[in-house]
């Protein structure tokens, strides 16, 4: 877990520095929600682990700073952020809407990121933003450990979690990747390809199930057996392997690949093995990250407004820090940008059969 405001401080300095929340939550065998829960005055804490942290506060002489004070009478105008995989261009966009819309709001924004994903690490994490009286939480960990690691924790603030694939929720903001993956399947089947191969995320990734859910239901409601997912782990580097196994099997005209970044490398791969792209095989990826204009040929993509996932998660923790109704938030729906890397398969261009032109790729 990194921390990018203020560091958990060390036993051996608190006595020069000051006790903070965590050494009284050590002392007294308990977590900071809990030492936050006694010094707020919430209740339920048993008389026991209240006495037991009670007895560490006065050993240790803390005193509450005055933004743990402002907890308890009013908002810190600060927003807590845990997250998962930045290195990624959807997470990575949607921190960005989150803390420009924050910004706008008048709040920061405190953003601790995980290494492991797990029950231990995210209750770590909440409980050190819990400490440091954020008045809202939003999880930005689009993988499926990241739901099961916070499910039951109570908070006590709002919270928010970015969840691809998902359904309209109250406190989940989502984006229909399912529809994303369809329309691309769709798309290619429309030129004339007979089936439609995956190139797909790793697994655990929300946006891995959602894309081959998509993929594979259009695939089925078309009367086409779905093919087996080749799996690459979102980097170009295995893009450009998966693109190696396409490149070997003549029977592939078309590929879905489910993020931008492996797209690249799979067309590479193809252009190494002598291919063309779209002559000999159609590709089509997810995200439009603003470099896709510019691949050769430039990519058809799934457009994906991440950040407006960030807005609306900003959106939606100040609604319910307010009390206003928790309506369903909207999911965020992909758009097709059709370019040059998608066209008829051979076959149909020899025949002459050619399809309407796309959309101009720009």
């Amino acid at each position: 877990m990194t921390i990018h405001q203020g560091e958990l401080m060390q036993e051996d300095s608190r006595t020069e520095r000051g006790a903070r929340m965590i050494d009284v939550a050590r002392l007294a065998g308990v977590s900071q929600q809990t030492v936050s829960r006694v010094v707020n005055k919430h209740g339920n804490v048993s008389a026991d682990v209240r006495e037991r942290v009670e007895s560490a506060i006065k050993r240790l002489r803390y005193r509450r700073n005055p933004s743990a004070r402002a907890l308890a009478t009013s908002r810190s105008h600060n927003l807590g952020i845990v997250s998962f995989g930045l290195a990624q261009y959807g997470p990575s966009v949607a921190l960005t809407g989150i803390i420009e819309e924050a910004r706008r709001s008048g709040y920061a924004t405190n953003l601790v990121t995980l290494g492991d994903v797990d029950r231990v690490h995210m209750r770590a994490a909440l409980d050190h933003l819990l400490a440091d009286t954020v008045d809202g939480i939003i999880i930005l960990a689009p993988i499926e450990a990241a739901l099961h690691a916070i499910e039951g924790i109570d908070t006590h603030v709002p919270l928010v979690a970015f969840e691809p694939g998902a359904e309209e929720h109250t406190t989940n903001v989502g984006t229909d990747e399912v529809l994303g993956a369809a329309l691309a399947t769709r798309h290619l089947l429309s030129l004339g390809h007979e089936t439609v191969h995956q190139v797909s995320g790793p697994n655990g990734w929300l946006g891995s199930r959602a894309r081959l859910k998509g993929w594979a239901d259009e695939l089925a409601k078309a009367g086409i057996q779905v093919p087996e997912p080749i799996a690459g782990e979102w980097s170009t580097k295995s893009g450009y392997e998966a693109g190696l196994i396409v490149a070997a099997d003549v029977s592939i005209t078309a590929v879905f690949v489910a993020n931008d970044q492996m797209a690249l490398g799979v067309v590479s791969a193809l252009q190494a093995c002598q291919l063309g792209v779209p002559d000999d095989i159609s590709v089509i990826g997810f995200d439009d990250v603003p470099e896709s204009l510019y691949y050769i040929p430039a990519l058809t993509t799934l457009r994906v407004d991440f950040s407006e996932v960030g807005r609306l998660a900003v959106d939606r923790i100040l609604g319910l820090m307010n009390g206003e109704a928790a309506t369903p938030i909207p999911r965020v729906v992909p758009e097709l940008v059709v370019r040059s890397s998608t066209g008829p398969p051979p076959a149909v261009r020899r025949a002459g059969i050619l399809p309407e032109p796309g959309p101009d790729p720009t």
